[in-house]
């Protein structure tokens, strides 16, 4: 499974930098403070006005849009800088299977 999904995850990364490539986001080498930056505003907007429809796929939240942006965001991050970020979410997970319970009484 683990193989599918990196498989999987790769092959849409690379078209979500090709899309992004393409609509003009990097003409221009992008900086990693402005892209962390909007991979962290983005559910936040959705959340303050009461996370209604999404104004572009109504069909979903605000929220859900937005998340779907930070996945996005990161994938398109990630991809041509070569950082394995399919495989750090795999060994992640597996590593906070080992952890404590919320990681030795952490407030948050």
């Amino acid at each position: 499974m683990n193989d599918t999904f990196i498989s999987s995850f790769n092959k849409l990364a690379s078209e979500i930098h090709t899309v992004a490539c393409s609509k003009g986001w990097w003409d221009e080498e992008r900086n990693n403070g402005e892209l962390i930056a909007l991979i962290h505003s983005e559910a936040l907007e959705a959340l303050r006005h009461g996370n209604p429809p999404d104004d572009k796929i109504p069909e979903f939240t605000g929220v859900e849009a937005e998340l779907a942006d930070v996945i996005i965001r990161c994938m398109d991050m990630a991809q041509p800088r070569g950082w394995r970020l399919e495989e750090a979410i795999v060994t992640k997970n597996e590593m906070n299977k080992t952890r404590a319970y919320k990681h030795g009484n952490k407030e948050f």
